[in-house]
């Protein structure tokens, strides 16, 4: 299979404090390699820290503060996971809404670990087949999704993954349907 070129494709990650460190270094860092453009767009600004298993870690610059950010402008979504960073993010209304917007415009998003609390939260989750870390299979059954236990899914426009053990699977998949949205989107001509 050929390698999938990313060029030009304009992805944010939306993420606060608390984030999972190797969900959000480990799949950017796939992301850059393949020529997508990458944007950390958090409620804060500055930089927000990362949670590395059991203690804080590395700390992450910000590239745009959500009050500022417009989703039209991304072509892509990544949610990191790690608990504190999405139960913060899904209590913001405007977090919740640029997570909507993805959704609506039919673009691609890819979230991990406890990520898909966003896309629960933001409505979105009916109707998809996904995976998480498995203390979510209830909320996401509750708002009308399918849980399954797996170690990537990918269902239409959406790609999850459970854990940071998955990240190989989940980067390969995010990789393939974000190329895949890029393809459709050169065919365009945009």
């Amino acid at each position: 299979m050929a390698k999938l070129n990313l060029e030009g494709l304009r992805i944010a990650i939306l993420a606060t404090d608390g984030f999972e460190q190797s969900e959000l270094i480990d799949p950017r860092r796939a992301l850059d390699t393949a020529g997508a453009i990458t944007e950390v767009i958090s409620p804060k600004s500055g930089e927000v820290k990362a949670w590395n298993h059991k203690d804080w870690g590395l700390s992450v610059d910000v590239d745009q503060k959500l009050d500022e950010a417009n989703p039209q402008r991304y072509d892509a979504l990544l949610l990191p996971g790690g608990v504190m960073n999405p139960d913060a993010l899904r209590v913001l209304p405007k977090a919740v809404a640029f997570v909507r917007s993805f959704f609506d415009a039919d673009k691609p998003v890819a979230a991990i670990c406890h990520g898909p609390w966003t896309v629960v939260e933001s409505g979105s989750a009916e109707g998809y087949r996904m995976t998480s870390w498995p203390s979510l299979r209830t909320d996401i059954q509750n708002a009308g999704g399918e849980w399954v236990d797996a170690e990537v899914v990918v269902d239409e426009n959406l790609v999850t993954s459970r854990m940071p053990a998955d990240i190989p699977a989940f980067n390969r998949e995010m990789i393939a349907l974000f190329g895949g949205y890029s393809a459709q989107r050169a065919a365009r001509g945009r």
